[in-house]
């Protein structure tokens, strides 16, 4: 990127986090409840992703006032009267602080929206070279407003490509674990089968030994007494012929 083009990326940075600021200027004067409904809204799930959504404001001394404000305001001891959704709102705002308070994945959270501007920018570039050749006078995202918006979208759809993929890591990981558990158990199934019929052959064997041994035994005694049997047979005598 251009030193111009970096410079010109910077302030349209910056003027999106101005209108951050103005959201957030209106936002200060809602009520628990429609704080609440502001950050469980339809599609949260996804535009929440983003936390600055939750907190929208980047330095980090003025996050840590907004994360007070807004956790106190939502926190379920407050809401009595829907505790379940504001218990929601409550770890979903200490979950945008965590990812805030640490510098590395503030970090990454504040690429994420700078790439989402540059982005933006390089996309319109190409939209309005084609306005130009279609013979239309600029395109409708030279809207201030609607500029803004379109680089929320893409940020939102920035956010929620990170967290696919950071899913698909952890199922892998998972899966990977998981894979490894079964391999091991299967080891030691087989380790166990073996020792088990080591055992059992150790058994047999002793008690072949032993068998044998008595067969051998009882065959030496059988040889001895046929020996002593044949030794006390004493032939007949002769009797005398006549005459």
């Amino acid at each position: 990127m251009s030193h111009g083009a970096k410079i010109e990326s910077e302030v349209k940075f910056n003027e999106f986090y101005t209108e951050v600021k103005e959201i957030e200027k209106r936002d200060s004067v809602l009520t628990p409840k429609q704080q609440i409904e502001r950050l469980l809204r339809p599609g949260a799930t996804y535009r929440n992703l983003n936390p600055f959504d939750w907190i929208p404001t980047p330095p980090l001394e003025e996050i840590k006032k907004k994360y007070r404000r807004l956790s106190i305001l939502v926190h379920p001891d407050k809401n009595q009267d829907d505790p379940d959704r504001a218990q929601q709102a409550f770890e979903a705002v200490n979950k945008a602080w965590k990812t805030l308070e640490n510098e590395e994945t503030r970090k990454k959270c504040l690429d994420i929206i700078e790439e989402a501007v540059g982005r933006t920018d390089l996309m319109l570039t190409e939209k309005r070279k084609k306005a130009k050749k279609e013979g239309k006078d600029g395109i409708p995202e030279d809207d201030p407003a609607k500029y803004k918006h379109a680089v929320y979208v893409l940020t939102m759809k920035l956010f929620a490509d990170m967290e696919r993929k950071r899913r698909e890591l952890a199922e892998r990981d998972q899966e990977e674990r998981k894979r490894k558990r079964e391999a091991e158990i299967e080891e030691e199934e087989k380790a166990k089968e073996q020792k088990e019929w080591q055992k059992n052959f150790e058994e047999s064997r002793q008690n072949r030994v032993e068998s044998w041994q008595s067969f051998q035994a009882n065959t030496k005694s059988k040889d001895k007494k046929s020996s002593k049997k044949i030794k006390m047979f004493k032939p007949p005598k002769n009797k005398p012929e006549s005459r």
